[in-house]
């Protein structure tokens, strides 16, 4: 297998190992796309306060998504060790 194909190989494993854990998440929240709506204006001091806020729940969506990728990594890296390794029993 050249590398390329193994570079393939192991991309597709891990998608679809992503793909098996996004599955298993029972509410699994979406970034906010659009921004606070008292941001921008110059009203009352809610501004800054709802950005904060905006920003700190993306801030917590994006490190559960990075969690369930470094899940799916370490998941393939056990897949490939195994593989690899004679089987032991312990």
């Amino acid at each position: 297998m050249t590398g390329n194909d193994a570079q393939a190989e192991r991309r597709q494993r891990l998608h679809e190992l992503l793909l098996a854990l996004i599955a298993r998440q029972e509410d699994l929240e979406l970034m906010d796309a659009d921004g606070p709506s008292g941001f921008t204006s110059s009203g009352a001091g809610e501004g800054p306060a709802e950005a904060a806020r905006w920003l700190d729940r993306n801030r917590r969506v994006l490190q559960h998504y990075q969690s369930l990728v470094r899940t799916a990594v370490t998941l393939d890296a056990l897949l490939d060790a195994e593989q690899v390794l004679p089987s032991r029993e312990i």
